[in-house]
């Protein structure tokens, strides 16, 4: 806005000046034109400026004179600025020539002065502009910055724009949206926590009763109602404790016991905890330093979830740092695909939920810095991908390693 208020500003200013300075030479050539014409009528000799069919006039400014017409126009004349008036006599051009250097540099020095001051202020209103802009722009990327951390997890990021602390400094855009995302972030962080404190709470309320609840169910009389109590209290106490780990994890308090381990003993070993019938394959094994409790987890979880919710055969592949677990059922829901695991979510009252079996794996693996992934096999069935972040290179598996593991 600046440079274009600036160039037509100097384009006004210098077709004004000019025009003003070319009127004024050219009625001072037409005026001597007019002495000249009377001179030259009454037969008196011509001054020095004056003359018929001079050499120099411009052929365009003799031929509108031999028409009949007067005009002027501005031509140079042995190097120098001319303003030139030309009209008829005797079927020939009478001209006059006065000297139009003055009025030149008058033009070329106002040019020079519209250029220079235009640079000038142009150069002043492009500094304090960036300033200016670069302070907001700041503030903006900072506002950003903490959205973008507050996204992924951190809720104790603020902005803490001095503007919003201080109440008595001038408001503007910027300090009003830092103050509505810092009051969103201690309000959202609020709210979380307060649902953290209330899952952790109930768990731990939980946890006296079903003790003594399973302590009570073990007294019963064998018989089918004494196995439909036990198995209840059974899957409330496995509630429970999964309950409890999600409270853990949602507080970001984990800490990892990191060791190193081989992969794929590590996959056989929670095949066979797990009680189901799971194919192993080692295509290519590995070391892992890991937290091995948690990584049993994930695989686990994973695993028991394909028993649950998918079909056999259910198979676990370990290849490098990289453990695949896949089953031939219906595959994961588009919401799990497109958001990740949700509690207690379930499709329709089908019975195709996941639980919270998916959600802790999904915590686990992100406390140990590896990345799970959800995907649906192209011919069919689930897969769920367990990259692992550190690993080292272990004995070399010959071939490929097949084992079939039956829990009882």
């Amino acid at each position: 806005m600046c440079c274009a208020l600036a160039a037509l500003l100097g384009a006004l200013v210098h077709a004004a000046v000019t025009t003003q300075t070319v009127d004024r030479a050219r009625e001072k050539a037409l005026g001597k034109l007019a002495e000249v014409t009377e001179a030259y009528e009454a037969g008196e000799p011509l001054p020095p400026y004056a003359g018929v069919n001079p050499p120099g006039l411009p052929d365009a400014l003799r031929e509108l004179a031999l028409r009949g017409e007067h005009g002027t126009m501005v031509s140079t004349h042995r190097d120098r600025p001319t303003m030139w008036a030309a009209g008829p006599a005797d079927g020939r051009a009478l001209s006059v020539r006065i000297d139009y250097t003055l009025s030149a540099r008058t033009i070329t020095g106002l040019d020079h002065a519209i250029v220079g001051s235009s640079v000038l202020a142009i150069g002043a209103t492009l500094l304090v502009g960036a300033f200016a802009v670069t302070r907001v722009t700041r503030r903006l990327h900072l506002t950003a910055q903490v959205a973008r951390r507050i996204s992924a997890g951190d809720l104790d990021a603020r902005v803490n724009d001095p503007r919003t602390a201080d109440p008595s400094r001038p408001q503007d855009e910027v300090a009003t949206v830092s103050g509505a995302l810092d009051t969103m972030a201690s309000s959202l962080q609020s709210k979380l926590l307060s649902e953290q404190r209330f899952t952790a709470d109930v768990a731990h309320e939980l946890r006296t009763p079903l003790t003594g609840l399973s302590a009570a169910a073990e007294l019963l009389p064998e018989g089918r109602p004494a196995e439909l109590v036990r198995d209840r209290v059974r899957t409330m106490r496995s509630l429970t404790e999964d309950l409890l780990e999600i409270s853990r994890l949602d507080a970001g308090r984990e800490k990892v016991d990191l060791d190193v381990y081989e992969l794929g003993r590590l996959a056989e070993r929670v095949v066979r905890a797990s009680g189901t019938e799971t194919e192993v394959r080692v295509v290519r094994d590995t070391a892992v330093e890991t937290d091995r409790r948690r990584l049993e987890r994930v695989l686990g979880n994973l695993v028991v979830n394909a028993h649950r919710h998918g079909r056999g055969p259910v198979v676990l592949t370990v290849d490098g740092p990289v453990v695949t677990v896949e089953d031939r059922g219906p595959g994961y829901p588009a919401y799990l695909l497109e958001h990740g695991p949700a509690r207690f979510r379930t499709e329709g009252g089908s019975g195709k939920g996941h639980g919270l079996g998916l959600t802790i794996a999904a915590g686990q693996a992100a406390v140990i810095g590896a990345e799970l992934r959800f995907l649906n096999a192209a011919e069919g069935g689930a897969v769920a991908r367990v990259k692992l972040a550190h690993s080292c290179p272990a004995q070399p598996t010959h071939g490929m390693t097949q084992g079939m593991t039956q829990g009882a």
